[in-house]
């Protein structure tokens, strides 16, 4: 599994000056799996990292990463059964790599399909992460790699003109400025609503797909 926290280094070098949409995707892959890795451990799955990969978590990388590391704390916090058991809500099995790759895009597609926010980026995040757990617990940790490579393909395709207009990914730690309670609850709520509405129509779609 040591791919899977392969080297971030690339990634955080780049965050210091304006990144190409190779570097943005680069980064985004980075951090899903810096993203996964704190979600196995939290789940009680034991995922001891590589030395290579604790390095390349420094920097502006490591600051991203940590904000985005928090904020997707509170929102399973906010809604705990929202973002676990994703698998079992979508009704998908997670044997299949199409299957768990239709099923991460169509959900991706339908949490930005009014637009992009910090908030839906977080909760895409965190369903990587919570449908990552349910690939390890189910014994096919194999299934990581492919929704690693899945956000980086949405990323691409998505979210790199986006990223780019604010300065790349960095502009997450801006989120975090404000300490004001109230107004994080409210920026997190955003996306709890925007992740539960995906819940019933990916269903409906990946429904219509078989």
């Amino acid at each position: 599994m040591e791919m899977l926290r392969r080297s971030s280094v690339f990634a955080a070098e780049v965050f210091d000056r304006s990144p190409t949409d190779k570097e943005l995707v680069s980064q985004a892959k980075a951090l899903c799996r810096e993203y996964i890795h704190s979600r196995l451990n939290r789940a009680g799955i034991g995922w001891s990292k590589p030395e290579h990969a604790q390095a390349g978590a420094g920097g502006a990388l490591g600051e991203v990463s940590s904000v985005l590391l928090w904020l997707g704390e509170e929102l399973e916090y906010l809604r705990p059964n929202v973002y676990r058991n994703v698998a079992r809500q979508l009704n998908i099995t997670v044997a299949s790599e199409s299957i768990v790759s239709d099923a991460f895009l169509a959900v991706a597609s339908d949490i930005f399909s009014t637009g992009v926010t910090w908030g839906k980026v977080v909760s895409l995040y965190a369903v990587a992460g919570a449908l990552a757990v349910d690939c390890v617990r189910h014994g096919h940790p194999a299934m990581v790699h492919t929704i690693v490579d899945c956000m980086g393909e949405f990323v691409r395709k998505s979210l790199t003109v986006w990223l780019k207009k604010r300065g790349g990914w960095v502009d997450m730690t801006k989120c975090v400025v404000n300490t004001d309670p109230s107004f994080h609850s409210h920026w997190l709520l955003a996306a709890v609503c925007a992740f539960g509405h995906y819940l019933k129509s990916v269903v409906l779609h990946l429904l219509q797909e078989k």
